[in-house]
């Protein structure tokens, strides 16, 4: 039978994910891999991130990316610095690169061995922009962030699938699906509650596999939705 993986932020932590795809979830090309973003950032291979996901896309495995805010900050900022010759643009451009920092892009650029964003080959920024914002299976809806259910068809903001972190969830207006998304960082007892009860509206699959020293976090987590099991990589890279 096909399995169907999602796996959520991973912010460059390389060792773990790729213990997580190749030791325990161990796919075959049938299955389903569906990656909810924020590959980038805070830890210390976003390079190698993108790199392993774009090896499976090329190996032809079923693999499907979203796009988190990570990508979503890191494509705006470097159109701002290809820009940067226009004042505004270059003043807009050194402000985001500050913000960037303080989310953790300083390791993102040492992945890349480059100085700046605009120096980050064209290729990796263009496979970010171009990544699908959700996904609709049957009994789930797929989406790094959330979804706003104050438009009438949730699926028009783009900008809140990326970024939203608090927002009350209206069934019907996705068919009584379930959102299943990261973003926001959750210790594991919420995530194997929301998993195992129904009665929640989603899974927030997020660990926090960046964050050191705190109980309950720290972790890479996979669930597989046909048999809603989950498996837990603790962090190999910080």
């Amino acid at each position: 039978m096909i399995k169907r993986w999602v796996i959520p932020d991973i912010h460059g932590c390389i060792n773990t994910v790729t213990s997580l795809v190749n030791e325990l979830i161990k796919p075959t090309r049938y299955d389903e891999l569906y990656f909810l973003g924020d590959y980038v950032d805070r830890g210390p291979d976003s390079k190698g991130v993108i790199d392993f996901i774009r090896a499976l896309q090329k190996d032809e495995y079923n693999v499907t990316a979203l796009k988190g805010n990570h990508e979503d900050f890191m494509v705006e900022l470097y159109d701002a610095e290809k820009r940067s010759k226009n004042a505004w643009w270059h003043n807009f451009g050194n402000k985001k690169h500050k913000a960037w920092v303080e989310i953790g892009g300083k390791p993102t650029l040492a992945s890349f061995n480059v100085p700046h964003i605009r120096d980050v080959p064209e290729d990796y920024i263009e496979w970010m922009r171009n990544l699908r914002h959700f996904v609709e299976l049957d009994h789930f809806v797929l989406v790094h962030a959330g979804l706003n259910f104050k438009n009438e068809n949730p699926y028009e903001d783009l900008r809140a699938m990326l970024w939203l972190r608090e927002y009350e969830i209206i069934p019907e207006k996705i068919r009584n699906r379930r959102i299943i998304h990261g973003h926001v960082p959750v210790n594991m007892e919420l995530i194997t509650q929301s998993i195992n009860n129904k009665v929640y509206k989603f899974i927030d699959l997020d660990n926090g596999p960046y964050i050191t020293g705190k109980d309950g976090f720290g972790n890479l987590v996979a669930l597989e939705l046909n048999s809603m099991e989950m498996v837990i990589q603790y962090n190999m890279d910080m």
